[in-house]
């Protein structure tokens, strides 16, 4: 059975774009919808059996109408067009403030669409294809609002919490794993964290809000695959069964400029599970940092280095370093000449080394011995006391020797 899994779509996502005159849209929307694309054209030119979307369709809870307009567009493709049979796992950022509140994919069902599920509560669902039943246990973004209205946690702490959170979900998936039909294709799909796993950029967002699942939670002779969502960098967290991360279908920032992005497409059987990386080509990030300092004439270091780079259709980010007095012979236009063949220019920054003034009181620079001016220019630096003591023994021997020569000749 062939299933294509992706997740972290985030539609909606405008960094380092700019008006699409064609569609209207952002220019980075369209690079995620050209992204979605293909991985709808390779599901309908594959005939796959079915597919699975592991949370996180767009930036947040409340998405544009168009975007939403977008994404159900790709989805009536694959499920109504091609009837291809498609599972939507609800993630953290479809999910809305309040339990009560629909889901940014609640539409999906409450429309009926053919063939396509939404699982928004932790459960067992079924999927009919072509190649006959699947089943999916699946487990939607967990969040700690979902256990924290039960008294029993109101006196306890963080860590005392975390704890109880994880013993039910245990006990709740356990539960789960029981009534598993043991000779139907499995998949267990997961919007979350797994102990183990390699953060990408988004990490510094979920600190604090994560709930860690430990990767035996899926370790299962009735599991032939686990799709996960949530963290953006693609990769493998257990090899048996196969518990793997799609990653993001686009870049989001520079955090993520040398992951690939893509999909999986996985070849599902009891037992011998099989499954490949389908790269995407995502829009490429390039970050590039020269070092000016000493060069008589500093921008055409910049320029050659900006040319060793492949910068046609990336986002760039260009970072010199220099010295004060270079700045007023930067050219910068000759530099931002050298950008026109990136899609977008994400920032220059000239990082200045600048020149501390030497606060001399009433003396001129004339009246200074050599010795007076290195301690100066010391301290000038911010050498600590017991260093610069040092280094002046050493320079007045220096000084001695050089006046004890002079005196010689």
């Amino acid at each position: 059975m062939r299933m294509v899994h992706f997740a972290d779509l985030h539609l909606g996502v405008e960094n380092y774009g700019r008006l699409d005159p064609r569609t209207g849209l952002s220019s980075r929307v369209v690079d995620f919808l050209k992204s979605l694309d293909k991985l709808v054209d390779y599901s309908i030119e594959q005939d796959v059996d079915m597919v699975l979307f592991a949370g996180d369709a767009f930036k947040n809870r409340t998405p544009p109408p168009t975007y939403q307009r977008e994404f159900a567009r790709r989805i009536h493709k694959l499920a109504v067009e091609a009837g291809i049979p498609t599972f939507l796992l609800v993630g953290n950022h479809d999910v809305p403030a309040s339990q009560k509140r629909a889901s940014t994919l609640d539409i999906f069902s409450t429309l009926s669409i053919p063939r396509v599920t939404v699982g928004r509560k932790p459960g067992i669902y079924h999927l009919k294809t072509k190649s006959g039943m699947v089943q999916i246990l699946a487990l939607p973004w967990i969040t700690r609002a979902m256990f924290l209205g039960d008294e029993k946690f109101h006196a306890t702490s963080l860590e005392e919490a975390e704890n109880e959170i994880l013993r039910r979900v245990h006990i709740g998936v356990a539960d789960f794993m029981e009534k598993l039909d043991g000779d139907l294709p499995t998949v267990f799909a997961f919007h979350g964290s797994v102990q183990g796993a390699t953060f990408g950029s988004e990490r510094s967002i979920m600190i604090g809000n994560d709930i860690l699942l430990p990767p035996s939670l899926f370790r299962s002779n009735k599991i032939d695959y686990v799709a996960l969502g949530h963290i953006h960098k693609h990769q493998v967290v257990m090899d048996d069964p196969p518990a793997v991360y799609a990653g993001s279908m686009e870049r989001i920032d520079f955090g993520e400029a040398r992951e690939a992005k893509g999909f999986v497409a996985v070849d599902l059987e009891k037992g011998r599970t099989k499954w490949e990386f389908i790269d995407v080509h995502a829009r490429p990030f390039v970050d590039i940092r020269v070092d000016v300092r000493g060069e008589r004439e500093p921008t055409l270091p910049v320029v050659r280095e900006i040319n060793r780079h492949d910068i046609n259709g990336a986002v760039v980010r260009l970072k010199i370093l220099m010295e004060e007095t270079q700045e007023a012979s930067l050219n910068e236009k000759a530099i931002m000449e050298a950008l026109e063949r990136a899609f977008s220019v994400a920032s220059v920054v000239k990082n200045v080394e600048r020149v501390s003034r030497l606060r001399l009181g009433s003396r001129s620079v004339e009246g200074m011995t050599p010795a007076e001016l290195l301690e100066v220019y010391f301290k000038s630096k911010g050498f600590p006391a017991d260093r610069i003591s040092k280094l002046m023994e050493r320079a007045n021997l220096v000084f001695r020797k050089q006046r004890g020569i002079d005196s010689a000749l």
